[in-house]
């Protein structure tokens, strides 16, 4: 079984002088249907107690993940959870679009508290903007910056299996996400949504094949 996440690595970052750190995860990065869903949740890292039961959003059942969102709403000093559409992953790219959400959800969680540093899961920074390159400074001009210009941010490979906060962050954006498909899943049936949460499962590809992508779709995809 898999040790429970802590707050050992934010507590260390509170020693270094970031004392409000937030923790970021995303959902539905391979998913062939629905938003991509970028999950934080901000702590004073020196002084949050541990939340305990709250895991990566993988390893708990359905109802478990549901019954911790309250309270980690209530441990959190701020949180929330940003989307980028299936419309907006085919035009802007898999990676901008998480981008993309992941600022919509820190721009609505800094507006109550403002963190000195980002945990983001994994070993890709997508929520930095990139290096600009000549032409596109000449075209901009100055001044050009993106969420790491207010606060640094870092990623950690498994965070969301050791940082309490990017734990916390999962399941918020997993409940949420999975929420949206459901919906979705009553006005669209066929396509098993509320089951699959719009991964390329054997029935969800027959029926694309069988029906054609609705607009929920990441029609840049391979679908079938």
């Amino acid at each position: 079984m898999a040790a429970s996440p802590t707050l050992d690595w934010e507590r260390e970052l509170a020693g270094r002088g970031f004392a409000v750190v937030a923790g970021c995860d995303e959902v539905g990065r391979g998913s062939l249907a629905g938003p991509v869903s970028v999950g934080v949740v901000i702590i004073d890292a020196a002084t949050a107690a541990e939340l305990p039961g709250v895991k990566d959003s993988k390893l708990l059942r359905t109802t478990v993940r549901e019954s911790l969102v309250p309270a980690i709403k209530d441990w959190a000093q701020a949180s929330a959870v940003g989307h980028a559409s299936a419309g907006e992953i085919d035009e802007f790219g898999l990676v901008a679009a998480l981008r993309l959400a992941g600022t919509r959800a820190l721009a609505q969680a800094a507006a109550v508290v403002r963190p000195d540093f980002v945990i983001l899961d994994g070993n890709q920074d997508w929520l930095s903007e990139p290096e600009p390159d000549l032409f596109s400074v000449l075209a901009d001009g100055p001044g050009r910056g993106g969420p790491e210009a207010q606060w640094r941010i870092q990623t950690r490979i498994k965070a969301d299996m050791t940082c309490l906060s990017v734990a916390a962050a999962s399941v918020l954006a997993k409940v949420e996400r999975d929420g949206i498909m459901a919906g979705l899943a009553e006005k669209f049936p066929e396509f098993g949504w509320e089951a699959n949460m719009g991964y390329g499962t054997a029935a969800h590809r027959e029926a694309i094949g069988r029906l054609g992508a609705t607009d929920h779709h990441r029609r840049s995809w391979r679908l079938t």
